[in-house]
């Protein structure tokens, strides 16, 4: 029985998701023709699309394996699915926020009788009983930032990953509820029936999103300016040697490094005399 992961049918979860598993090795069979359900790279693997709201039910219940979407989301919908990483993108926060020219600053101007929009109830709910506060919940489905400005709320509990909407809707944030970004997750069944399969897909994963911020570079450098050039490239274990068959007095040299140091590193490696230097990106560094 095949393995079903599913992944946001549209908005900022998608592509990046769908960009995800392509360089772990399990992409899209056919990557124009977008169906319910794809087949994959990987034949005991597909791909079910649907709302990213409704990834942590479907995950579950087992009607999907595993999942894609947003902390907020998982979190919102009860948390019953085993998160198995936090793949680093899609960050944003769900914030509480007034409109600018309110009187709501903080907190503590917060009063009963007032009201917050939101599309996070459970969250919400949860966030203001932590803190003491009890005002009335309204539950939108969208199009939350007009709610002050028409008398439907005083207040707003909306995601926001740059803040840029809100400041184009005059809003301004009150607190941060929480930090969200996206998570890989599996069903609890699933991850014990489908261990070995899960842990292929982790693995594939975790090896894209260590090799993002990497670069592999190589050079070529005469054997007696080696010691120098060891000494100015680092590597993840050291850096790796091994002879220029075409010429017995050059070795050739390679490492992994973070892709920061890039930029020094190629000029500290001219100035002891490496040559031939290529740096390339990597797909995937299974440890």
């Amino acid at each position: 029985m095949k393995l079903k992961i599913a992944i946001p049918s549209k908005g900022r979860i998608s592509d990046p998701a769908l960009k995800l598993l392509g360089y772990a090795g399990i992409g899209l069979k056919d990557t124009v023709n977008r169906k319910l359900f794809a087949d994959t790279q990987h034949p005991d693997i597909s791909v079910m699309f649907t709302r990213a709201a409704d990834i942590p039910e479907f995950v579950a219940d087992g009607a999907a394996d595993l999942g894609i979407t947003g902390m907020d989301l998982i979190l919102e919908k009860g948390d019953r699915v085993k998160i198995l990483e936090d793949l680093k993108f899609g960050k944003a926060n769900l914030v509480l926020a007034s409109p600018e020219d309110s009187s709501i600053t903080s907190l503590k101007d917060l009063k009963d009788d007032m009201v917050v929009a939101t599309e996070f109830p459970n969250l919400t709910h949860h966030y203001l009983h932590e803190k003491g506060i009890n005002i009335k919940i309204v539950e939108l489905s969208g199009s939350t930032e007009i709610a002050p400005f028409i008398g439907v709320a005083d207040l707003i509990a909306d995601l926001s990953s740059t803040g840029t909407t809100l400041k184009m809707n005059h809003l301004k944030v009150v607190d941060t509820i929480v930090e969200s970004s996206v998570r890989l997750i599996a069903n609890h069944d699933s991850f014990t029936e489908k261990k070995v399969i899960i842990e292929e897909v982790l693995t594939g994963i975790q090896g894209v999103m260590e090799a993002e911020s990497k670069k592999l570079i190589m050079l070529n450098v005469e054997k007696q300016r080696l010691a120098q050039v060891e000494k100015a490239m680092p590597g993840m274990t050291g850096p790796t040697v091994s002879q220029v068959l075409s010429n017995k007095n050059m070795v050739a040299v390679h490492a992994v490094v973070d892709e920061k140091e890039v930029f020094k590193l190629v000029n500290r490696l001219k100035k002891v005399g490496a040559k031939d230097i290529l740096v390339m990106s990597i797909e995937r560094i299974i440890n």
